[in-house]
């Protein structure tokens, strides 16, 4: 790939960057975690310093428009950033404005999400260079990620190249001694992570709706509890009775549902956790935003973070839970990307990779 160590000077330099603002909001459109706006600002930080002019585009799911949440973007990143609500009010902003600017949520404009290279062509007008410095959406083949590359020099900025050294170290680290834990929802884009682990990892641990999926496949009765309709077309190809994929035990249920891996299971875990060298984990153990059903992604997020072997996580749900517990500061590495880091972990190509040449 081409980084930024690849360009000379910034000075002056009409930069589109693409970041990842898609976080949770809360009530009064209060920004419920910063994690990935936060991962964001040093690199906004060099190349304001290095006298760039940057307009950021991003995409939120939470809310239709980034307008109310403009002034906690300017207290998380330093600077003061100018909304820009139209494409074609960039070449305004670049007149009258000197701070940083954000266009509107990108994917409320027509060809974002179709990857429609006319919009990316307007998209790139008036800019001298396009960065993505947003490793999270590099699995959407859509037009801020992928086909805007085609009309600006592109460069892959610092988040994109640490996420994939540091996820290509998990996944080239020696088989012995390393771990693969898996829970939360979402089976579809988990089990191909474990087909691709399946000969890469000494175990692999699994919570949450996918070990539900194994269980009922393995003809185990899961009473009411939630499992993908096509579990069996999930799992297709996978050997249910290899002893390397370790399912939960026992459970803590309620009202006839499992939301959590009971305590013998936990223990364990917990036990495998403290011998390993290698730990990725992806997804809670249960439904741990209630302290009810806390208990076994607590007592997997803690024994990681105590242990001595390198610890990435990613994903949303695993974030939350770490903020929870207050060990986000314990992990050795956290990825941006929750289907992204998946997509990276299961041995596919990620669309904004390749536009930027990263299997080149």
């Amino acid at each position: 790939m081409k980084t930024i160590r690849d360009i000379i000077d910034f000075k002056n330099k009409k930069v589109l960057l693409r970041v990842d603002f898609d976080i949770p909001i809360g009530k009064d459109f209060v920004i419920a975690d910063p994690f990935r706006i936060l991962k964001q600002k040093s690199f906004i930080d060099y190349l304001v310093n290095q006298g760039a002019r940057v307009v950021m585009i991003a995409h939120i799911s939470a809310t239709d428009s980034f307008a109310e949440l403009v002034p906690q973007l300017h207290i998380l990143l330093g600077h003061e950033v100018g909304f820009i609500k139209k494409i074609e009010d960039i070449a305004e902003y670049f007149e009258n404005y000197q701070g940083v600017g954000l266009l509107e949520n990108i994917r409320q404009f027509s060809g974002e999400i179709d990857n429609d290279e006319t919009f990316a062509k307007s998209l790139s007008n008036g800019f001298d260079l396009y960065i993505n410095n947003a490793f999270a959406v590099c699995h959407r083949n859509h037009a801020s990620v992928s086909a805007i590359t085609k009309f600006l020099p592109s460069y892959a900025g610092p988040l994109i190249e640490e996420e994939t050294a540091k996820l290509q170290q998990a996944i080239q680290s020696p088989k012995g001694k390393k771990i693969v834990i898996i829970g939360g929802a979402k089976a579809s884009t988990k089990v191909p992570v474990i087909k691709n682990f399946i000969d890469k990892a000494e175990k692999i641990l699994l919570g949450g709706v996918v070990a539900n999926d194994f269980l009922k496949a393995k003809g185990a009765d899961v009473r009411n509890s939630i499992i993908d309709d096509n579990y069996q077309e999930l799992l297709a190809g996978l050997d249910l009775n290899n002893p390397m994929l370790l399912a939960p035990k026992d459970f803590n249920i309620f009202e006839n549902k499992i939301l959590d891996i009971g305590r013998e299971t936990a223990k364990e875990y917990t036990e495998i956790i403290k011998n390993s060298k290698m730990i990725i984990w992806n997804g809670p153990m249960g439904m741990f935003e209630d302290d009810r059903f806390a208990g076994g992604t607590k007592a997997v997020a803690k024994t990681i973070a105590d242990s001595t072997g390198f610890k990435v996580a990613g994903g949303g749900d695993t974030i939350a839970a770490l903020n929870k517990f207050g060990l986000i500061g314990k992990f050795d590495f956290i990825s941006t990307g929750g289907g992204a880091m998946l997509e990276f972990l299961s041995g596919n190509r990620l669309p904004g990779l390749e536009a930027l040449g990263y299997y080149s």
